[in-house]
C-alpha cells in the first residue's frame, strides 16, 4: 500500500511539474505581453494620471487599462477626441510612449494612401490610424477586410512598407 501511495504521489508531482514546464516559454525567451487589465482613473499612479489628464483634455474617456509589455508596465487611456478614436500609451513614469489616432484615409498624403491600397490588395480598408512615437508619426496602420478575413497592414510616413511592425 505504501508503494502505491508513493507511486501515485510521484506521478502526480511529475505531472504537475511537466504541465508547468509545458506552459512556460522556452529558456531565454520572455513572455512579450501580459493580458490587459482594466483600471480606474484613481488606480493610475500620480505621474500617469497627470499625463492622462493632459492627453484627455476636451475628450470623452472610454476607459483605462494596465498591461506589462516586455517586463515594463504601461497604461493606456482610450478616448474619443474631435469625433475620432484615440489611444495613448503611457509609461509608469508618466512619459507618453505612443499615440494611436484615427485618421481619414482621404486626408493622408497620396504616397501613404497608395501604399496602403497596394498592401490591402483586393481587401477593403475600414479605418486608418496614425501611430506617433516621441512626437513624430512613425507609421499608418489600416484595418483590412479581405473576403471576410480581417487583418492589419502598416506603412511608414513615406507610404512604403515597414521593415518591422510598429
Amino acid at each position: 500500500m505504501k508503494l502505491q501511495t508513493w507511486t501515485v504521489a510521484l506521478l502526480l508531482g511529475t505531472g504537475i511539474l511537466t504541465s508547468r514546464a509545458l506552459g512556460q516559454q522556452p529558456q531565454g525567451q520572455q513572455q512579450k505581453q501580459e493580458k490587459e487589465h482594466k483600471v480606474t482613473h484613481s488606480d493610475l499612479p500620480a505621474a500617469v494620471r497627470k499625463t492622462a489628464d493632459e492627453q484627455t483634455a476636451g475628450a470623452t474617456v472610454h476607459g483605462y487599462s494596465r498591461e506589462t509589455d516586455n517586463g515594463q508596465v504601461e497604461y493606456e487611456v482610450a478616448m474619443t477626441k474631435h469625433g475620432r478614436s484615440r489611444a495613448v500609451s503611457i509609461a509608469a513614469d508618466g512619459k507618453v510612449l505612443e499615440i494611436e489616432e484615427e485618421v481619414l484615409l482621404d486626408s493622408l498624403p497620396a504616397a501613404v494612401r497608395d501604399g496602403l491600397h497596394q498592401l490591402a490588395g483586393s481587401g477593403t480598408i475600414s479605418n486608418v490610424e496614425s501611430l506617433t512615437k516621441k512626437g513624430a508619426v512613425v507609421a499608418y496602420e489600416a484595418h483590412v477586410n479581405t473576403a471576410g478575413k480581417k487583418s492589419e497592414i502598416q506603412v511608414g510616413p513615406d507610404g512604403k512598407p515597414l521593415a518591422h511592425p510598429e
